[in-house]
């Protein structure tokens, strides 16, 4: 999957030449001198497998007994499409970084400065998708599955909240995949191909170790049950801790970081 991210405006005036506040703030300006790569495509192609899951769940419906249908709804509540716009907005934090990084210190942004705007840039996202989407759950909700039983917004891995719920599942998740992009990004920049590879190799070490310890000794149970006892909001704001490893890790390997071409 790929992005575009269109960098090519420049500013007015040197960023150096701001005050500190300034500086952030230009340096937010410049992730959005190309706002269609990040707030447009990412809702344009939402939107087209929105329509898609819709023609697939009204054939399904259209095609089963009335007496089956409610088994069938039951089906169509474990849809996993939405989690294309969480991976889409990791890859754009990687790309926006990557672009972005050298073009700012080209005017004497000092690195501190970059990552408090990219950072501020990524909860602004988090904000407005979810609130995108959280509406669009509520819509969900109140139409019983858009009038055909499909869960896309809602779908039980999300828990049976409500829409404010749903919100804060949402910007967690959103905060999580960004700020692992952006640690992705910071390695990408220092370290090319070769540490980023490296970078994805050890996340999937580290993730398969954790789920062979819990496999090993048996927890699954332990694990389950205090997960329940979480409550599905409390459950995903534990993804926050990581988000937070990932975002101190990617400034502090971005900080050494020299861009190069």
């Amino acid at each position: 999957m790929t992005t575009t991210t269109g960098f090519t405006s420049t500013p007015a005036t040197p960023i150096s030449s701001a005050a500190p506040r300034n500086r952030i703030l230009s340096v937010i300006r410049l992730h959005f001198v190309n706002p269609e790569a990040i707030l447009g495509i990412p809702w344009l192609i939402l939107g087209f497998i929105f329509a898609a899951n819709l023609a697939i769940w009204a054939i399904i419906v259209a095609s089963t007994p009335v007496g089956d249908r409610g088994n069938v709804s039951d089906g169509l509540g474990w849809s996993g499409a939405i989690s294309f716009i969480f991976v889409y907005m990791m890859v754009v934090a990687v790309q926006s970084i990557a672009a972005t990084f050298p073009f700012a210190l080209g005017y004497s942004a000092t690195r501190r400065d970059y990552y408090l705007g990219t950072a501020i840039v990524f909860v602004i996202l988090s904000v407005i998708f979810s609130t995108g989407l959280s509406i669009l759950s509520a819509i969900e909700d109140a139409t019983d599955g858009w009038g055909l039983g499909g869960r896309m917004f809602t779908a039980y891995y999300f828990g049976d909240g409500n829409a404010l719920d749903h919100w804060i599942i949402y910007f967690v998740l959103m905060l999580f995949f960004l700020f692992t992009g952006s640690a992705a990004a910071a390695v990408w920049v220092r370290w090319k191909a070769f540490g980023l590879t490296v970078y994805f190799i050890a996340l999937g070490v580290l993730i398969i170790g954790l789920l062979a310890l819990i496999g090993l000794t048996g927890s699954w149970i332990e694990v389950g049950e205090w997960f329940v006892a979480q409550g599905w909001v409390g459950g995903y704001a534990w993804s926050l801790v990581p988000t937070a490893i990932g975002a101190i890790t990617g400034y502090f390997i971005l900080r050494r970081a020299t861009p190069k071409s």
